[in-house]
């Protein structure tokens, strides 16, 4: 039974501009997250406005807003590039024993983020 959906877009252009600035990245992302999208090279910004539409996103889908450290949801990767949550803290207590599925998507300078949260068996 799906319980959420959260759904959310950021301007690439605008993850471009936080890029820049650590103490924007050291706040929403954690060290691994931004390790990962160093590693994109030309589509780091890209990258980065998926991760944070997908935090977004998770929030939407708990229910709650952003209402915990969003260093507390990692988005991970597997090898074939698939999304999916590693949540600690707050976030991993909300979603309980929750599945919940990620996809992230980008196009015409907007990156675009999709969570469904459906009762079942915690990930990660």
């Amino acid at each position: 039974m799906i319980r959420g959906i959260g759904l959310d877009f950021c301007e690439i252009s605008r993850m471009e501009k936080m890029r820049m600035m650590t103490r924007f990245a050291e706040r929403y992302f954690t060290e691994a997250e931004q390790e990962y999208i160093r590693g994109k090279g030309f589509h780091a910004a890209q990258t980065m406005a998926g991760i944070f539409a997908a935090k977004e996103a998770l929030a939407k889908a708990l229910g709650t807003g952003i209402s915990f450290d969003l260093r507390e949801a990692e988005v991970i990767h597997d090898e074939a590039g698939r999304p999916a949550y590693r949540l600690r803290g707050k976030p991993a207590e909300l979603a309980g024993g929750d599945n919940l599925l990620l996809t992230i998507t980008h196009d015409g300078g907007i990156a675009g983020a999709v969570c469904i949260r459906e009762e079942g068996v915690k990930n990660g």
